[in-house]
């Protein structure tokens, strides 16, 4: 049976200096990552799938490793209101966290939509991002009847109004909440593509990375021209 000891001694193996310094310009402390790439946590996620204790308990750590692979296991649906907010809470310092494993698992839950309200209005950077991505996130798998879309176009507008001085990673989800309405919530696209040509090209320090900050309605339109608006997801994890 898998163990968090035995895990973090494997991922110990696994990891490369080199890729650890990827992740430096990510924004991820050398501390607090082992150098193994993701491919190689998916390699791990399928020989412990399901086990939601585990994960947890991965989480816990503080490494980038165990806690992403910890998203790719969690099913957020099980999760408590309070197991959400420390998973929010512990992505400090850790934007791959704060913007992809923590919503994830949030945007499963039956308490999505409450939690990402929340979570947007924190005085946190990560935790700000995060709500922004589990909002994004939780229209691209629900389906439209089951949103709010009145509340939606509220958001886009508070982006739009918002994103000047939003903190640099906030620039960054509110953009891609924009993108995600356009792209899975069809009777919201027009409107989508109208904030997305008021926020147009959005500067966000991207560290030294190559990293590029998608332009919203250049992806929204891209989506469109595809026949892909509409269509969801049946999960955010990747």
């Amino acid at each position: 049976m898998a163990s968090v000891a035995g895990i973090l001694a494997d991922l110990k193996k696994k990891g490369k200096g080199n890729y650890q310094g990827i992740y430096e310009r990510h924004g991820i402390p050398k501390e607090r990552s082992f150098g193994v790439l993701v491919s190689e946590l998916k390699k791990i996620q399928k020989t412990i799938k399901g086990d939601q204790k585990l994960a947890m308990e991965l989480y816990k750590t503080g490494m980038m490793e165990p806690m992403y692979l910890a998203g790719l296991v969690a099913d957020g649906a099980k999760m408590s209101k309070k197991e959400l907010h420390d998973w929010a809470n512990g992505s400090h310092g850790m934007p791959m966290i704060a913007e992809y494993t923590g919503p994830w698992v949030a945007a499963e839950n039956p308490a999505a939509r409450e939690l990402a309200l929340e979570w947007m209005d924190s005085k946190k950077e990560s935790v700000t991002s995060s709500g922004w991505s589990a909002y994004g996130g939780m229209i691209s798998m629900r389906a439209d009847d089951e949103l709010d879309l009145a509340e939606i176009e509220r958001l886009m507008h508070r982006a739009v109004k918002e994103i000047g001085k939003a903190p640099n990673r906030v620039k960054y989800t509110m953009n891609g909440f924009v993108i995600s309405v356009g792209g899975y919530v069809k009777p919201l696209l027009q409107k989508a593509k109208a904030a997305a040509k008021q926020l147009g090209k959005v500067e966000v320090d991207v560290g030294k990375t190559e990293c590029k900050v998608p332009v919203a309605l250049e992806c929204i339109v891209k989506m469109e021209k595809m026949g892909r608006v509409g269509k969801k997801k049946k999960t955010m994890k990747c």
